[in-house]
Protein backbone atom coordinates (compact mmCIF):
# COMPACT_ATOMS: atom_id res chain seq x y z
CA UNK A 1 0.00 0.00 0.00
CA UNK A 2 0.99 3.38 -0.93
CA UNK A 3 1.05 6.43 1.89
CA UNK A 4 0.27 9.85 1.39
CA UNK A 5 2.92 12.05 0.43
CA UNK A 6 2.05 14.49 2.25
CA UNK A 7 1.70 13.46 5.85
CA UNK A 8 3.84 15.44 8.01
CA UNK A 9 7.41 13.87 9.06
CA UNK A 10 6.62 13.73 12.50
CA UNK A 11 3.75 11.05 11.27
CA UNK A 12 5.64 9.52 8.34
CA UNK A 13 8.06 8.94 11.01
CA UNK A 14 5.72 6.98 13.80
CA UNK A 15 4.73 3.10 13.65
CA UNK A 16 1.58 2.25 13.11
CA UNK A 17 0.61 0.96 16.58
CA UNK A 18 -2.13 0.68 19.54
CA UNK A 19 -0.71 0.71 22.59
CA UNK A 20 -2.99 -2.45 24.15
CA UNK A 21 -3.40 -5.45 22.36
CA UNK A 22 -7.22 -5.41 22.87
CA UNK A 23 -8.64 -9.06 24.01
CA UNK A 24 -11.01 -8.87 20.79
CA UNK A 25 -7.88 -8.96 19.04
CA UNK A 26 -6.63 -12.06 20.51
CA UNK A 27 -10.00 -13.58 20.47
CA UNK A 28 -10.41 -12.93 16.57
CA UNK A 29 -6.87 -14.58 15.97
CA UNK A 30 -8.01 -17.57 18.23
CA UNK A 31 -11.37 -17.98 16.78
CA UNK A 32 -13.15 -18.17 20.12
CA UNK A 33 -13.86 -15.73 22.80
CA UNK A 34 -11.88 -16.16 26.58
CA UNK A 35 -13.46 -17.93 29.47
CA UNK A 36 -12.79 -15.29 31.75
CA UNK A 37 -12.14 -11.51 30.87
CA UNK A 38 -9.72 -10.40 33.58
CA UNK A 39 -6.61 -8.28 32.05
CA UNK A 40 -8.50 -4.87 30.86
CA UNK A 41 -8.42 -3.33 34.78
CA UNK A 42 -12.41 -3.12 34.12
CA UNK A 43 -15.19 -3.72 36.19
CA UNK A 44 -16.42 -6.97 35.91
CA UNK A 45 -19.25 -5.98 38.18
CA UNK A 46 -20.59 -3.16 35.53
CA UNK A 47 -22.80 -0.26 36.36
CA UNK A 48 -25.38 0.12 38.76
CA UNK A 49 -28.65 -0.83 38.09
CA UNK A 50 -29.66 2.96 38.23
CA UNK A 51 -27.00 3.56 35.74
CA UNK A 52 -28.73 1.06 33.62
CA UNK A 53 -32.32 2.18 34.21
CA UNK A 54 -31.31 5.91 33.58
CA UNK A 55 -29.06 4.67 30.03
CA UNK A 56 -32.88 2.90 29.16
CA UNK A 57 -34.67 5.96 29.35
CA UNK A 58 -32.23 8.30 27.87
CA UNK A 59 -31.97 5.77 24.37
CA UNK A 60 -34.76 7.50 22.81
CA UNK A 61 -32.74 10.84 22.89
CA UNK A 62 -29.46 9.74 21.39
CA UNK A 63 -30.56 11.06 18.29
CA UNK A 64 -29.23 14.85 19.85
CA UNK A 65 -25.43 15.71 19.88
CA UNK A 66 -24.39 15.45 23.45
CA UNK A 67 -24.25 19.07 25.56
CA UNK A 68 -20.77 20.62 24.43
CA UNK A 69 -20.57 21.97 27.23
CA UNK A 70 -21.21 18.96 29.40
CA UNK A 71 -23.08 21.43 32.15
CA UNK A 72 -25.10 18.66 33.75
CA UNK A 73 -22.03 16.58 34.76
CA UNK A 74 -19.34 19.46 35.40
CA UNK A 75 -22.32 21.46 37.91
CA UNK A 76 -22.62 17.82 39.84
CA UNK A 77 -19.05 16.82 39.76
CA UNK A 78 -18.30 20.35 41.43
CA UNK A 79 -20.52 19.68 43.81
CA UNK A 80 -19.11 16.15 44.52
CA UNK A 81 -15.30 18.04 44.76
CA UNK A 82 -16.64 20.33 46.78
CA UNK A 83 -15.33 23.32 43.85
CA UNK A 84 -16.24 25.04 41.57
CA UNK A 85 -17.54 23.96 38.03
CA UNK A 86 -14.88 26.04 36.11
CA UNK A 87 -12.08 23.99 37.60
CA UNK A 88 -13.26 20.90 35.76
CA UNK A 89 -13.42 19.51 32.29
CA UNK A 90 -15.05 16.50 30.84
CA UNK A 91 -13.62 14.84 28.12
CA UNK A 92 -13.35 10.88 26.57
CA UNK A 93 -11.72 8.98 29.29
CA UNK A 94 -8.82 10.03 30.88
CA UNK A 95 -6.81 8.68 27.86
CA UNK A 96 -8.22 11.25 25.70
CA UNK A 97 -7.79 14.42 28.40
CA UNK A 98 -4.02 12.94 28.31
CA UNK A 99 -3.70 13.52 24.72
CA UNK A 100 -5.01 17.39 25.33
CA UNK A 101 -3.06 18.16 27.50
CA UNK A 102 0.22 16.64 25.91
CA UNK A 103 -0.75 18.85 22.59
CA UNK A 104 -0.80 21.76 24.50
CA UNK A 105 2.37 21.61 25.99
CA UNK A 106 4.54 19.08 23.72
CA UNK A 107 6.38 19.94 20.71
CA UNK A 108 9.42 18.55 18.91
CA UNK A 109 11.89 17.26 21.13
CA UNK A 110 10.38 18.50 24.12
CA UNK A 111 11.71 16.41 27.15
CA UNK A 112 8.56 14.68 29.40
CA UNK A 113 9.28 12.82 32.27
CA UNK A 114 7.45 9.76 33.18
CA UNK A 115 8.22 6.69 34.97
CA UNK A 116 9.80 3.54 32.92
CA UNK A 117 7.15 1.30 32.52
CA UNK A 118 4.12 3.20 33.54
CA UNK A 119 1.06 3.89 31.14
CA UNK A 120 2.18 3.49 27.71
CA UNK A 121 -0.88 5.58 26.31
CA UNK A 122 0.64 8.44 27.59
CA UNK A 123 3.85 7.35 25.85
CA UNK A 124 1.99 6.91 22.97
CA UNK A 125 0.61 11.05 23.46
CA UNK A 126 4.39 12.07 23.43
CA UNK A 127 5.29 10.22 20.48
CA UNK A 128 2.47 11.68 18.66
CA UNK A 129 2.97 15.19 19.20
CA UNK A 130 7.17 14.90 18.86
CA UNK A 131 7.80 14.63 22.51
CA UNK A 132 11.28 13.13 23.77
CA UNK A 133 10.53 10.66 27.04
CA UNK A 134 12.88 10.35 29.89
CA UNK A 135 11.88 7.63 32.12
CA UNK A 136 12.83 7.28 35.51
CA UNK A 137 12.95 3.41 36.82
CA UNK A 138 10.41 1.99 39.56
CA UNK A 139 12.32 1.67 43.10
CA UNK A 140 10.73 -0.93 44.77
CA UNK A 141 7.64 -1.57 42.78
CA UNK A 142 6.73 2.15 43.54
CA UNK A 143 7.00 5.22 40.93
CA UNK A 144 10.18 6.60 42.08
CA UNK A 145 8.84 10.40 43.30
CA UNK A 146 12.65 11.45 44.29
CA UNK A 147 14.50 10.03 40.60
CA UNK A 148 11.02 12.04 39.02
CA UNK A 149 11.94 15.03 40.39
CA UNK A 150 15.32 14.64 39.52
CA UNK A 151 14.70 14.06 36.50
CA UNK A 152 12.44 17.31 36.21
CA UNK A 153 15.06 19.39 37.19
CA UNK A 154 17.74 17.55 35.01
CA UNK A 155 15.87 17.80 31.70
CA UNK A 156 14.11 21.34 32.45
CA UNK A 157 10.83 19.41 31.49
CA UNK A 158 7.65 21.39 31.13
CA UNK A 159 5.54 18.30 31.95
CA UNK A 160 5.77 15.05 34.15
CA UNK A 161 3.41 12.16 34.16
CA UNK A 162 2.39 10.79 37.71
CA UNK A 163 -0.10 7.75 38.59
CA UNK A 164 -1.19 7.29 42.19
CA UNK A 165 -2.64 4.36 42.89
CA UNK A 166 -0.03 2.97 40.23
CA UNK A 167 -0.71 1.31 36.82
CA UNK A 168 0.58 -1.48 36.12
CA UNK A 169 1.93 -2.29 39.67
CA UNK A 170 -1.38 -1.31 41.88
CA UNK A 171 0.92 0.45 44.66
CA UNK A 172 0.91 3.63 46.02
CA UNK A 173 2.41 6.74 47.81
CA UNK A 174 0.40 8.25 50.65
CA UNK A 175 -1.34 11.60 49.14
CA UNK A 176 0.92 13.70 51.43
CA UNK A 177 3.97 12.67 49.83
CA UNK A 178 2.20 13.10 46.26
CA UNK A 179 1.07 16.51 47.43
CA UNK A 180 4.86 17.49 48.35
CA UNK A 181 5.60 15.94 45.26
CA UNK A 182 3.24 18.42 43.44
CA UNK A 183 5.24 21.45 45.35
CA UNK A 184 8.44 20.88 45.40
CA UNK A 185 8.01 20.69 41.25
CA UNK A 186 9.53 23.83 39.11
CA UNK A 187 6.39 26.19 38.86
CA UNK A 188 6.72 25.79 34.97
CA UNK A 189 6.63 22.28 35.10
CA UNK A 190 2.64 20.64 34.69
CA UNK A 191 2.06 17.36 36.47
CA UNK A 192 -0.59 14.73 35.36
CA UNK A 193 -1.77 13.35 38.52
CA UNK A 194 -3.75 10.26 36.61
CA UNK A 195 -6.07 8.99 39.57
CA UNK A 196 -7.82 6.46 37.93
CA UNK A 197 -7.96 4.06 41.08
CA UNK A 198 -8.77 6.74 43.53
CA UNK A 199 -12.42 5.28 44.61
CA UNK A 200 -11.07 2.26 45.33
CA UNK A 201 -7.76 2.94 47.43
CA UNK A 202 -7.15 4.03 50.71
CA UNK A 203 -8.73 7.29 51.97
CA UNK A 204 -4.66 8.21 52.83
CA UNK A 205 -3.81 7.69 49.25
CA UNK A 206 -5.12 11.19 47.68
CA UNK A 207 -3.83 14.30 48.75
CA UNK A 208 -7.61 16.00 49.31
CA UNK A 209 -8.77 18.08 46.73
CA UNK A 210 -7.84 21.57 48.54
CA UNK A 211 -4.73 20.67 48.91
CA UNK A 212 -3.47 21.45 45.11
CA UNK A 213 -6.83 22.87 44.03
CA UNK A 214 -5.00 26.46 43.69
CA UNK A 215 -1.56 25.38 41.62
CA UNK A 216 -1.90 25.95 38.36
CA UNK A 217 0.63 23.22 37.28
CA UNK A 218 -1.11 20.65 38.63
CA UNK A 219 -4.05 18.61 36.45
CA UNK A 220 -5.97 15.69 38.58
CA UNK A 221 -7.46 13.53 36.38
CA UNK A 222 -10.58 10.89 37.47
CA UNK A 223 -12.44 8.53 35.59
CA UNK A 224 -15.74 6.49 35.49
CA UNK A 225 -13.99 3.48 33.77
CA UNK A 226 -12.63 1.81 36.99
CA UNK A 227 -15.52 1.80 40.35
CA UNK A 228 -18.21 2.71 38.44
CA UNK A 229 -17.92 0.11 35.25
CA UNK A 230 -18.27 2.29 32.42
CA UNK A 231 -14.96 1.56 30.54
CA UNK A 232 -17.10 1.21 27.58
CA UNK A 233 -18.68 4.29 27.14
CA UNK A 234 -15.18 6.48 27.90
CA UNK A 235 -16.23 9.49 30.17
CA UNK A 236 -13.21 10.92 32.46
CA UNK A 237 -12.62 14.24 34.10
CA UNK A 238 -9.97 16.24 34.88
CA UNK A 239 -9.57 19.28 37.49
CA UNK A 240 -7.65 22.22 38.28
CA UNK A 241 -7.13 26.09 38.20
CA UNK A 242 -9.85 27.90 36.49
CA UNK A 243 -7.34 29.08 34.13
CA UNK A 244 -5.62 25.75 33.40
CA UNK A 245 -8.80 24.28 32.81
CA UNK A 246 -10.15 27.30 30.52
CA UNK A 247 -6.93 26.25 28.18
CA UNK A 248 -8.90 22.65 27.06
CA UNK A 249 -11.60 24.67 25.31
CA UNK A 250 -8.65 25.57 22.87
CA UNK A 251 -8.03 21.97 21.78
CA UNK A 252 -10.83 19.62 23.13
CA UNK A 253 -13.51 18.01 21.01
CA UNK A 254 -16.32 19.45 21.88
CA UNK A 255 -19.21 16.94 21.33
CA UNK A 256 -16.51 13.96 22.15
CA UNK A 257 -18.32 12.93 25.52
CA UNK A 258 -21.40 11.52 23.60
CA UNK A 259 -24.55 11.45 25.07
CA UNK A 260 -24.99 8.42 26.70
CA UNK A 261 -21.50 8.75 28.35
CA UNK A 262 -23.04 12.08 29.87
CA UNK A 263 -26.43 10.77 31.33
CA UNK A 264 -24.86 7.26 32.26
CA UNK A 265 -21.68 9.39 34.00
CA UNK A 266 -24.63 11.70 35.57
CA UNK A 267 -26.73 8.28 37.38
CA UNK A 268 -23.44 6.78 38.37
CA UNK A 269 -22.39 9.86 40.14
CA UNK A 270 -25.16 10.24 42.01
CA UNK A 271 -25.51 6.40 43.72
CA UNK A 272 -22.31 6.75 45.79
CA UNK A 273 -24.22 3.46 47.67
CA UNK A 274 -23.54 1.28 44.73
CA UNK A 275 -20.09 2.45 44.38
CA UNK A 276 -19.13 1.65 48.40
CA UNK A 277 -20.48 -1.66 47.30
CA UNK A 278 -18.61 -1.86 44.05
CA UNK A 279 -15.37 -1.07 46.13
CA UNK A 280 -16.23 -3.68 48.82
CA UNK A 281 -16.87 -6.13 46.08
CA UNK A 282 -13.32 -5.21 44.21
CA UNK A 283 -11.35 -5.18 48.06
CA UNK A 284 -12.93 -9.28 48.32
CA UNK A 285 -11.95 -10.12 44.27
CA UNK A 286 -8.37 -8.11 45.44
CA UNK A 287 -8.19 -10.77 48.54
CA UNK A 288 -9.31 -13.98 46.76
CA UNK A 289 -6.77 -13.33 44.22
CA UNK A 290 -4.15 -12.97 46.76
CA UNK A 291 -5.57 -15.89 48.22
CA UNK A 292 -5.62 -17.68 44.79
CA UNK A 293 -1.92 -17.06 44.58
CA UNK A 294 -0.77 -18.08 47.35
CA UNK A 295 -1.92 -21.53 47.22
CA UNK A 296 -0.11 -21.89 44.03
CA UNK A 297 3.00 -20.41 45.70
CA UNK A 298 3.14 -17.34 44.15
CA UNK A 299 3.48 -13.64 45.93
CA UNK A 300 1.09 -10.51 45.09
CA UNK A 301 2.02 -6.93 45.70
CA UNK A 302 -0.78 -4.98 47.49
CA UNK A 303 -3.00 -3.06 45.74
CA UNK A 304 -5.05 -0.34 45.67
CA UNK A 305 -6.72 -0.49 42.83
CA UNK A 306 -8.94 -2.86 40.17
CA UNK A 307 -6.05 -5.56 39.41
CA UNK A 308 -3.69 -7.38 41.55
CA UNK A 309 0.26 -7.93 40.01
CA UNK A 310 1.39 -11.26 40.77
CA UNK A 311 5.10 -11.80 41.36
CA UNK A 312 6.03 -15.02 39.15
CA UNK A 313 9.31 -15.00 41.44
CA UNK A 314 11.59 -15.41 38.39
CA UNK A 315 11.88 -13.46 35.05
CA UNK A 316 10.55 -12.28 32.55
CA UNK A 317 10.36 -15.42 30.02
CA UNK A 318 8.59 -16.91 32.62
CA UNK A 319 6.02 -14.52 33.27
CA UNK A 320 4.96 -14.28 29.59
CA UNK A 321 5.08 -18.12 29.10
CA UNK A 322 2.38 -18.47 32.08
CA UNK A 323 0.57 -15.43 30.59
CA UNK A 324 0.14 -17.25 27.28
CA UNK A 325 -0.43 -20.37 29.28
CA UNK A 326 -3.23 -18.58 30.34
CA UNK A 327 -4.73 -17.44 27.67
CA UNK A 328 -4.62 -20.78 25.68
CA UNK A 329 -6.59 -22.05 28.63
CA UNK A 330 -9.06 -18.86 27.58
CA UNK A 331 -7.99 -16.58 30.84
CA UNK A 332 -7.41 -13.07 29.46
CA UNK A 333 -4.55 -11.83 31.82
CA UNK A 334 -1.78 -8.97 30.68
CA UNK A 335 1.74 -8.36 32.38
CA UNK A 336 4.03 -4.87 32.58
CA UNK A 337 6.16 -4.18 29.65
CA UNK A 338 9.77 -3.63 30.96
CA UNK A 339 12.08 -5.34 33.99
CA UNK A 340 11.80 -5.52 36.64
CA UNK A 341 8.32 -5.29 36.55
CA UNK A 342 7.62 -7.59 33.78
CA UNK A 343 8.51 -10.50 35.82
CA UNK A 344 4.73 -10.09 37.34
CA UNK A 345 1.48 -10.72 35.78
CA UNK A 346 -1.81 -8.59 36.37
CA UNK A 347 -5.00 -9.88 37.23
CA UNK A 348 -8.35 -7.36 36.96
CA UNK A 349 -11.08 -8.18 39.66
CA UNK A 350 -14.48 -10.03 38.39
CA UNK A 351 -16.99 -11.44 39.72
CA UNK A 352 -16.83 -14.93 41.19
CA UNK A 353 -17.62 -16.84 38.12
CA UNK A 354 -14.14 -14.81 36.64
CA UNK A 355 -12.21 -16.23 39.31
CA UNK A 356 -13.48 -19.47 40.00
CA UNK A 357 -12.01 -20.53 36.44
CA UNK A 358 -8.50 -18.23 36.92
CA UNK A 359 -8.66 -20.41 40.21
CA UNK A 360 -9.07 -23.42 38.41
CA UNK A 361 -6.79 -22.82 35.44
CA UNK A 362 -3.65 -21.19 37.29
CA UNK A 363 -2.31 -25.07 38.40
CA UNK A 364 -2.49 -26.86 35.19
CA UNK A 365 -0.66 -23.01 33.32
CA UNK A 366 2.08 -23.27 35.95
CA UNK A 367 2.40 -26.77 35.53
CA UNK A 368 2.81 -26.26 31.97
CA UNK A 369 5.40 -23.75 32.36
CA UNK A 370 7.57 -25.29 34.88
Amino acid sequence: MTEFSRFTPLVQSLPATVPFVGPETQERAAGKPFRARIGANESGFGPAPSVREAMRAGADEVWKYGDPENHDLRTALAAHLGIAADRIVIGEGIDGLLGLVVRQIVGHDTPVVTSLGAYPTFNYHVAGFGGRLVTVPYRDDHEDLDGLLDAVRREGAPLVFLANPDNPMGTWHAGDAVAAFAEALPEQTMLILDEAYGEMAPPDALPPVAALIDRPNVIRMRTFSKGYGLAGLRCGYAFGTAGTIASFNKVRNHFGVNKMAQIAALAALKDQNYLESACGRIDAARQRIDEIARANGLETLQSATNFVAIDCGRDAEFATALLNALVARGVFVRMPGVAPLNRCIRISVGPDEALDIFEAELPPALAAVS
